[in-house]
């Protein structure tokens, strides 16, 4: 958790009540130096959070027309407008995040066929799977999404607290409506298929496989042009870090096999500082897109 003392607490409603979509759009030409080591904190947070982010917009894409699919079978008012709101943010977030791909595939040439191929697998994925496969799918991945947005929060001051201000901030809103949406598709799965509670188990663990061999895919090429391949410590140091985010997010994920589980049991126990006070100045109209230190610090007072 941050170590600010400080708590802006403003807020009192559960943000999975009330999912804002916002349009914003990040100027990835305005990155110091044009480094894609953009954490100052922790250098191989970077490379780890770039190389997950390399196939997020086209699962985010996937999403997005899977839900569209199904939208005018949702009979819930509620869930309706849910269902919209994720939609527009992660409409947002693809757009956002494939602009950054083209950043990265300038640094590390490898990931320009790595990008075609997550494209091509969620492609794929839409024209041959059910659309019961994509619901659960869907539901399994955002598992660690909304699980990944608090971890990441909490973990600000370790890994983003001196770091390049756009690449931060976009790091910081992605995962604050991560969490913000975080039940949405789990209330989806239910809604359809409650019954088969087993499947949406096995998507979890069929995500989480997913998401760590994409990551480990462009995370390597990328620790390798970084130069920690260049000794064997660096190499394990590398490896160590990897290996350690990615046990982390599994053992956040444990509470999910519980047939009684649901996301906002967790949300309801996770009120992370910087994401309330983001809100909050998301909300006032001020700048979110390019948070120097001092912004964060004082966006926390």
């Amino acid at each position: 958790m941050t170590n600010s003392t400080s708590k802006p607490m403003c807020e009192t409603e559960n943000p999975m009540d009330n999912i804002v979509v916002r349009p914003l759009r990040f100027d990835y030409e305005k990155i110091e130096s044009q480094d894609p080591v953009w954490s100052r904190s922790c250098p191989l947070f970077s490379i780890y959070i770039n190389a997950l982010g390399v196939h997020i917009p086209y699962f985010e894409r996937y999403l997005i027309k899977a839900f569209r699919s199904i939208r005018q079978e949702i009979n819930d008012p509620k869930l309706l407008k849910e269902v919209s709101a994720i939609i527009g943010q992660e409409a947002h977030h693809a757009r956002n995040f494939v602009d950054y791909n083209k950043f990265l595939i300038k640094h590390y040439p490898e990931v320009e066929a790595l990008d075609k191929e997550a494209k091509d697998y969620f492609d794929n994925s839409l024209k041959n799977d059910s659309i019961k496969s994509q619901i659960a799918y869907v539901a399994g991945y955002e598992t660690f999404t909304f699980l990944g947005g608090m971890i990441i929060l909490d973990g600000y001051d370790k890994w983003m607290k001196d770091a390049d201000p756009v690449i931060r901030s976009m790091w910081v809103w992605h995962q604050v409506e991560e969490v913000e949406h975080g039940a949405v598709a789990f209330d989806v799965y239910k809604h359809f298929y409650a019954q088969h509670e087993w499947y949406r188990k096995w998507n979890v663990l069929k995500s989480l496989i997913h998401i760590a061999r994409e990551t480990w895919k462009s995370y390597k090429p990328m620790c390798k042009k970084e130069g920690y391949f260049s000794s064997p410590g660096k190499a394990l140091k590398a490896i160590r870090f990897f290996t350690h985010i990615s046990l982390r997010l599994a053992k956040s994920a444990l509470p999910v096999f519980s047939s009684n589980y649901h996301p906002r049991q967790i949300s309801e126990d996770e009120s992370n500082p910087i994401a309330v006070a983001w809100r909050e100045k998301y909300s006032r109209g001020e700048n979110i897109l390019e948070m120097r230190d001092g912004d964060i610090d004082s966006m926390l007072m």
